[in-house]
């Protein structure tokens, strides 16, 4: 695609939404009360709100290289804490995607220059799951389980923050795990069990009242 082409349909968008509600843009303009919080990768192939079949509004989107939640990207950390504090969304969703080249450049042995430091965090996750990694013999399969465990690594990085812990126990705002397959354009839930994950660290983690 050309550049200039993109203004053109920018102009066909336009004229399709107004042709289908001609108060449209007027409606858009009033304000945000979007449900969800999705939390995703920068790849182009996968867009948040095409993939989940939603409107401009119904979600609120904060995107990174690798669906990573590190608590000290104060860029993710702001996303956050508007998006429950203020927006007040009920669902908070981490989704990872399959043939992710951001996980999979994590697991290469070379120098990625200012990249190295973003992607430790995914190295860090093959750390503390590695006896199951190095399990699977198949190394697609094991990208795969891979990007799955960064998700369920994130939504765990999620429940570690203040605003979170707050919003569940005064909302029962919830987390949820994805992983969208470019292969098959599937969304999938990963059904992450996280009571009894957080069972065992929570101790730790629980920032109180």
């Amino acid at each position: 695609m050309k550049l200039q082409e993109v203004f053109g349909n920018n102009e066909e968008w336009i004229q399709k939404k107004l042709s289908e509600n001609p108060a449209y843009f007027h409606e858009l303009s009033k304000g945000q009360e979007p449900k969800i919080l999705y939390i995703g990768c920068s790849d182009s192939r996968v867009t948040a709100e095409e993939l989940m079949g939603v409107a401009p509004g119904d979600v609120f989107v904060h995107r990174n290289i690798a669906n990573l939640v590190i608590g000290i990207d104060v860029n993710a950390m702001a996303v956050l804490h508007y998006a429950v504090d203020h927006l007040k969304v009920d669902h908070i969703v981490l989704c990872g995607h399959y043939f992710c080249g951001g996980v999979k450049a994590a697991m290469q042995a070379a120098d990625l220059g200012v990249l190295n430091p973003w992607l430790r965090n995914i190295r860090d996750v093959y750390r503390l799951h590695q006896a199951e990694l190095d399990g699977i013999e198949n190394e697609n399969d094991r990208y795969n389980r891979l990007i799955e465990l960064n998700v369920q690594e994130q939504c765990i990085n999620l429940l570690k923050t203040a605003t979170v812990q707050k919003a569940i126990r005064q909302r029962g705002v919830q987390v949820h795990g994805w992983v969208f397959d470019v292969s098959t354009g599937k969304l999938i839930d990963l059904k992450i069990d996280f009571k009894s994950i957080l069972s065992k660290i929570m101790e730790i983690y629980d920032l109180g009242e």
